[in-house]
């Protein structure tokens, strides 16, 4: 029943969300699946294609509370974290809290601000919570960061730490909508007495934390679990890449797979949610060699090829579930 409810949920807020967002239905899923994870998601595109609105749309649909961080060259990680003020009625200094202080960050277009404030957003993401002056404090829960980022060749960017990368579960691309969905912006935009859709309430707070709840609910095959590791370490095999994927990084994709099959209605793991999810999980952690560098090789590329070179199970679990007429 819990898992049933879960699924249900999140089917609930994907459609008020793909309402509001014109996207597709894949991209949505994708970004759930790291809501449900309790992972971070990095959506990189080029600007004017809705990473704004998508972070919005699932604040709003899940009916939590929600902060952009607009990073540019001159922030400083106090005016992420918050800061001691004094007030002058006390004689005291007070801490102020910052906008990292919400269940939902837009950390918007967090390329755009050097390594050290980038960094100021390691603790929170992995521990959720914050260390000002020695103090440590606790953030909301539920917690996670929605960053974006314009693509490294654009003017004005830098790249993110190896470390800041790790710490997002999954690295997507929203992309262009189709012409159908261009022209459905062109026409709401040209009604103007017309407001936008916007997405509605969906959920609230008790119940995201029992989605991200459920997923620990879902079972994984030993074989599967044996998959996905054998996922992880071959990217290591790979001879255009310098560094493979971490055990951190392994045991994300395993909670990005229990997620997937969660919104898929399922109880249970199977090879195609641990596919599907792969690539997005794996691909931004990968740092390729000097060589594959120069012959400009796509990360995504190689874990594409890693994952379809990598021998997938089968089990009579997923058998049997996936195809109950099999004897």
């Amino acid at each position: 029943m819990g898992i049933d409810k879960a699924s249900r949920d999140i089917d609930k807020v994907l459609d008020s969300v793909s309402s509001a967002v014109i996207a597709d239905d894949e991209f949505l899923k994708t970004v759930m699946t790291g809501i449900s994870a309790k992972g971070h998601v990095l959506l990189e595109d080029v600007p004017g294609t809705g990473k704004t609105l998508t972070a919005r749309s699932f604040a709003r649909s899940m009916g939590l509370s929600f902060n952009r961080i607009q990073f540019t060259p001159d922030l400083l990680p106090g005016d992420i974290t918050g800061s001691h003020v004094y007030n002058e009625e006390t004689g005291e200094f007070q801490f102020k809290k910052g906008p990292i202080f919400s269940n939902i960050i837009l950390a918007d277009e967090i390329n755009r601000a050097p390594p050290k404030t980038q960094a100021a957003l390691l603790e929170a993401m992995g521990e959720k919570q914050v260390t000002v002056d020695n103090e440590t404090r606790q953030l909301p829960e539920p917690f996670f960061v929605i960053a974006t980022q314009n693509p490294v060749e654009q003017e004005g960017t830098f790249a993110l730490p190896e470390a800041q990368r790790d710490r997002f579960m999954i690295k997507t691309e929203i992309g262009y909508p189709d012409r159908q969905g261009e022209r459905k912006i062109l026409d709401g935009r040209a009604d103007r007495d017309k407001q936008m859709p916007k997405a509605s309430q969906a959920v609230n707070a008790r119940e995201v934390r029992h989605i991200q709840a459920s997923v620990e609910d879902v079972e994984t095959d030993e074989k599967i679990r044996d998959y996905i590791v054998n996922i992880g370490r071959n990217t290591r095999q790979d001879e255009r890449v310098e560094v493979g994927v971490s055990p951190r990084g392994i045991q994300r994709l395993f909670e990005a797979s229990r997620a997937k099959a969660l919104i898929g209605g399922r109880s249970f793991v199977t090879p195609t949610d641990v596919k599907a999810i792969s690539t997005e999980v794996l691909h931004h952690r990968l740092v390729l060699t000097p060589e594959a560098e120069v012959d400009n090789v796509d990360k995504q590329e190689v874990a594409r090829s890693v994952i379809e070179n990598t021998e997938v199970p089968e089990t009579q679990e997923t058998d049997s579930r996936e195809n109950p007429s099999t004897p």
